[in-house]
This record gives C-alpha cells, sequence and structure tokens, in this order.
C-alpha cells in the first residue's frame, strides 16, 4: 500500500504541497537584490494557514544559492545561539580563525593563540559577520513562532545594529498577529513598524482541486467540491487529504474526521485564545448566515463602535476576512458549526 502523501504534523514540510510563488518570489527577490530591498520579513496569519512551512520553502531556496542558514528559538539566549551556530561549521569556523576571532571565552572551542579573547557576543558577531562579508557569504535567521521575551529584544536591538553597519544578515520570523504586534509595540524596537509584515492568505481553490483530482483520480467537480471544503486553508487542505486517501479517495466518508480533527487540533486552541467579545461576534457571525454586518449587530447586540472593535481583531487575527463591503465570513472551513456548538 502507498504511503499517505498527507501529514498532519504541524510545521513539517508535507510530500504534498501547494507553493505561494507569488509571496515567497517577493521575499527571496527582496533579500538577493544588490543592495537589499528588505532584510527582513515578518509572516503571520491563522494557526495553521502554513507559516512555518513557508518559511522552510523560503530557507531551501536560498540555502540552494549558498546563503548559510540558522534557526533560533526566541526562548534562548539568540546571539549565543547564533555565533555558536556559526562557529560550528567547519568552513565557517576556518574563516573566523584566519580572522583572528576568538571566542574561547563563550565555550564554542574556537580559541586563536595570540588573539586576546573578545567578551562581548554583540562585538563577536559583528566581527563573524565582517568576515563572513568579505568572503561573500549572507546570514538568514529563521525564528519560528516569535515571542516577546528578553532574548528577542535584546537580538531585536542587535539586528537593527547589524543592519546599520551593513552587515549581511537577514532574518525571518514567523508568529501570530498578537506576537507580531506585541514585538512592534515594544520601546527602542520602532524600527520593526517599517519591516514588511506578510499575512499569509488561503490557498488557491484551483490549485487545491488540482491536487485533489491527481491523488485520488477523481472528476473535477468532485475535486472542486472537495477543494470547497478546505476554503483554501492549508491545514485543512492537509487533514482532508489525509482522511481520504484513509477512505481510498471517498471524501464523504472521511468528513466526520476531518471535522473532528480540525476541532481537537485547531479550534479548541483558537476558541480559547478569543476574548469574550470576539467570541460573541464569532457566534453571530455564525449565526447570520450570510455575514451581513448589521444582521450581526442585531444578534449580539452591539453597538457600530463595538462591532469594529471586535471584527477588527477578527480581521487581523485571520479568523475572519472582509468578504465584500459590510460582509465578513470565517477563513476557517466548518468554524461556524464550531462556534454555535461552544456558544
Amino acid at each position: 500500500m502507498k504511503r499517505n502523501p498527507f501529514n498532519l504534523v504541524f510545521g513539517k514540510e508535507p510530500s504534498q504541497i501547494i507553493s505561494r510563488l507569488t509571496e515567497s518570489t517577493e521575499i527571496i527577490e527582496a533579500f538577493q537584490a544588490d543592495p537589499p530591498e528588505q532584510q527582513i520579513y515578518m509572516i503571520t496569519g491563522v494557526r495553521g494557514c502554513g507559516k512555518t512551512v513557508f518559511m522552510t520553502e523560503i530557507a531551501k531556496a536560498l540555502k540552494a544559492d549558498d546563503w548559510i542558514i540558522v534557526e533560533l528559538n526566541s526562548s534562548q539566549d539568540l546571539m549565543t545561539d547564533l555565533a555558536a551556530s556559526l562557529s560550528s561549521e567547519n568552513q565557517l569556523a576556518q574563516i573566523f580563525q584566519k580572522a583572528s576571532i576568538n571566542l574561547s571565552l563563550f565555550g564554542f572551542g574556537l580559541e586563536v593563540k595570540g588573539s586576546v579573547p573578545i567578551s562581548s557576543i554583540q562585538v563577536a558577531l559583528t566581527k563573524m559577520l565582517e568576515s563572513l562579508k568579505k568572503h561573500g557569504k549572507k546570514v538568514l535567521v529563521c525564528i519560528d513562532e516569535v515571542t516577546v521575551t528578553e532574548y528577542m529584544k535584546v537580538f531585536s536591538s542587535a539586528f537593527q545594529i547589524f543592519i546599520r553597519q551593513d552587515l549581511p544578515i537577514f532574518l525571518l520570523m514567523t508568529g501570530l498577529f498578537e506576537n507580531i504586534n506585541n514585538l512592534q509595540n515594544e520601546k527602542n524596537l520602532t524600527f520593526l513598524y517599517r519591516a514588511p509584515k506578510m499575512e499569509l492568505k488561503p490557498l488557491n481553490l484551483g490549485v487545491i482541486a488540482d491536487n485533489y483530482q491527481k491523488n485520488f483520480n477523481l472528476d473535477y467537480e468532485t475535486s472542486d467540491k472537495m477543494a470547497k471544503l478546505t476554503k483554501g486553508y492549508s491545514f485543512a487542505f492537509q487533514v482532508l487529504g489525509h482522511f481520504t486517501w484513509k477512505y481510498e479517495g471517498d471524501y464523504q466518508k472521511a468528513l466526520p474526521d476531518y471535522r473532528h480533527y480540525l476541532e481537537d487540533y485547531v479550534y479548541e486552541k483558537v476558541w480559547s485564545e478569543m476574548s469574550l467579545g470576539d467570541r460573541k461576534l464569532a457566534f453571530g457571525t455564525a449565526r447570520s448566515g450570510d455575514g451581513k454586518a448589521k444582521t450581526i449587530k442585531e444578534l449580539c447586540s452591539m453597538t457600530d463602535s463595538e462591532y469594529s472593535v471586535y471584527r477588527d481583531r477578527l480581521l487581523k487575527r485571520g479568523i475572519l476576512s472582509a468578504n465584500g463591503h459590510g460582509y465578513v465570513q470565517f477563513t476557517l472551513p466548518l468554524f461556524e458549526e464550531y462556534v454555535i456548538r461552544q456558544m
């Protein structure tokens, strides 16, 4: 029996992947321009929209072009971890040794006889990046699911200085809207306001339909119905494909498993992070049938200003999308049913 090509593991690059060529091309071309058009991008979107996979795709594309890719964790000492990662590669360690960069005080095992050990991690990274620049190398730092930590604040401040010094370091960060927003609002990190923020939109339904048609040998009408059931939501594309494969191409049989899996692994978490006002608006949206603002406000007993506040919150978090003037709809498939049951 052939292996199921659809993956249910969050963040792991699946074998069945729908590329976001327009978005990835924008970032890659901006990074590769001479001089670079941008050195930082923040990728945001609702849980399960494919942020991590998207970042991985970009990193792989650049690595093939001889970039140095470093993945860091925002909950750990980013500065030290970056220096440790760079110095652990033999080819780079040789570059640093020739430049007499003594990192022995940091425990990396990179000692240069006759050279004074560097005691500041920021000074060390500056010298390392200067050496890499002379050798035509560029460093891409990837931070997945960024949160506001002291380590993240220190690294962001240092990154701003590295950019000002024209050093070859680039940064990709993924995160939920609220986490990215909190980081941008940190004092002394105002430069992040100018950093481009890319919100991942739903995948193309036609491409999803083509994928299902090919994998399950379906007629286009059936694969199109399947695609519409996902609403272009990246994780839903994988989940529906996975369970349809399990039921040998019968997506109707897969629907109960599809719904339960989305609820258990995504919607419960999304719901837990919503305020009472968010939930109230979501319930009104689910009950409205057509997503018309006037109907939602009446169902929720909300004033225009209250509606605007919670609508904007859910739009920014990627849970709602604006569907024409005065209308909204959920971006998550079958979320209406889940909300109604919860309320």
